[in-house]
């Protein structure tokens, strides 16, 4: 294997009794913190974030350093969800057309038409239905 690789014997079992350097050692102690911010993130920060963090813990070192060890560690950041892809297919009737798009009415209460849309706020989505009478054109609901 020495041969193949090129390297000396005696080499090669140097390297397997030589204690790790002082930069593997701080490695292994930033990658410790490195997993604790990010597991604090939610696993969604990245090495910008990370190395952020790590500042503001007192810690001086470089966003590269940090983004190095995350590669080698394969810590990634979650990026954003993905959208399911949706697919035209022939609308399903909900209920039957008995308008047939005549939209003037003679009388009050003979035709009620809704809408539903939906909006999004802090705590969720809100949604919001209204109930039209065709006569007034007033809502009713």
């Amino acid at each position: 294997m020495c041969r193949t690789l090129g390297i000396s014997r005696s080499g090669y079992y140097a390297w397997l009794v030589r204690p790790p350097s002082k930069k593997v050692i701080e490695d292994r102690r930033l990658l410790q913190l490195i997993r604790d911010s990010y597991e604090a993130s939610g696993k969604t920060y990245g090495a910008p974030r990370i190395w952020f963090d790590l500042l503001e813990l007192g810690e001086r070192l470089g966003r590269h350093r940090v983004a190095r060890i995350m590669r080698v560690n394969k810590i990634r950041a979650q990026r954003g969800y993905k959208r399911p892809g949706y697919r035209y297919q022939k609308p399903a009737v909900a209920a039957p057309n008995r308008l047939q798009q005549q939209f003037t009415i003679g009388r009050p209460d003979v035709a009620w038409v809704t809408d539903i849309t939906y909006i999004r706020n802090y705590e969720g989505w809100l949604y919001l239905a209204a109930v039209m009478d065709l006569y007034s054109r007033k809502i009713i609901g």
